[in-house]
């Protein structure tokens, strides 16, 4: 009789496979170290570290919003970019994304990649010199995944 559980049988017996929507943060460190780890062994360059700006409530000091990211291998990656409504349209987002760009510089990074949502700031980062690399489409319809990068390495003197 044919077997009524459609999932393909594990390709490795004794490896036990688990999709999870939470996986536990000692989990994804394991998975992070490992891959960092290989990606040192095969280049011989340690230069892995996060990065962040972050913007705080002076009375309070609580973070209310930021930057966050990480640079590696001559590259900068921003993954994460929020600053409430208020603090909107005042420049501030601006000096954030120079403040890292400027940060990932000094780290000897030469391009920075991310990605936005069609919704989001493609047109904040175009304003800085950003250039859109490509985009796939995502819900809801008519809304895409922008991927972006910018060259980072200071303009040569004539």
């Amino acid at each position: 009789m044919p077997a009524t559980d459609s999932t393909p049988p594990n390709p490795r017996p004794g490896i036990g496979l688990t999709v999870t929507d939470a996986p536990m943060p000692t989990d994804v460190s394991l998975i992070s170290d490992a891959l960092d780890r290989f990606n040192v062994d095969t280049t011989a360059v340690d230069d892995r570290r996060p990065l962040a700006v972050l913007v705080r409530d002076s009375p309070t000091g609580q973070v209310v919003g930021g930057l966050t990211g990480r640079t590696s291998l001559g590259l900068f990656f921003l993954d994460l970019f929020f600053l409430p409504p208020e603090l909107r349209r005042g420049g501030l987002g601006s000096e954030i994304l120079r403040r890292a760009e400027d940060e990932a510089r000094a780290r000897g990074c030469r391009t920075a990649v991310l990605y936005t949502i069609s919704f989001q700031a493609p047109g904040f980062y175009e304003k800085h010199g950003w250039r859109r690399l490509g985009e796939v489409p995502c819900d809801p319809a008519g809304t895409s995944r922008v991927f972006m990068t910018k060259d980072l390495t200071p303009p040569t003197a004539p």
